[in-house]
């Protein structure tokens, strides 16, 4: 990846005076087969960025809307490799519009970090938001996504304080 999908994104919008429309879907729902033509609609729809979700049996941190999605996704069978390969179909018609894929950690760790990170980045993946991932235990991960070109993004919450903020 030369230029970042994300940066290139970003930048377009604030030259344009826009903020970014990011939807958020779980893979795999309402089927594993509707994933590519969702993110195909959401484009069309006027996505700048998707948010991929990587379904998981214990989402704590999703609300129950999500929870129940991952659920379904879960039980239509997918799995982490099948999230990768539904990027990588989606990038076939579309190689502009940057993916982030959220989810947790212990799906990635289970994969392998460097591993997970070698097949995000073979798929197309731009960026990655694991919610229970706090900056002090990144290590591995993160030295293994920013080899590969992949943003690592950081969750603050309204509560978070400002020495937090510059540790995040």
């Amino acid at each position: 990846m030369t230029e970042s999908r994300i940066k290139t994104r970003l930048e377009a919008l604030h030259a344009a005076g826009r903020k970014a429309l990011i939807p958020y879907v779980v893979a795999g729902d309402p089927n594993p087969q509707m994933t590519v033509p969702v993110m195909h609609a959401l484009v069309d729809a006027g996505a700048d960025v998707i948010e991929l979700g990587m379904p998981f049996s214990d989402p704590f941190a999703d609300g129950p809307v999500n929870q129940r999605g991952a659920e379904r996704a879960i039980a239509g069978g997918m799995t982490l490799p099948k999230v990768l390969d539904a990027v990588a179909e989606f990038r076939i018609q579309d190689g502009e519009t940057p993916v982030v894929l959220m989810g947790y950690l212990n799906p990635v760790i289970a994969m392998g970090e460097e591993a997970f990170c070698a097949k995000a980045e073979a798929a197309g993946v731009d960026g990655l938001l694991l919610v229970d991932m706090p900056p002090e235990e990144e290590g591995g991960l993160v030295d293994a996504a920013k080899t590969r070109g992949l943003y690592v993004i950081c969750c603050a919450v309204p509560p978070t304080t400002d020495q937090r903020m510059r540790v995040i």
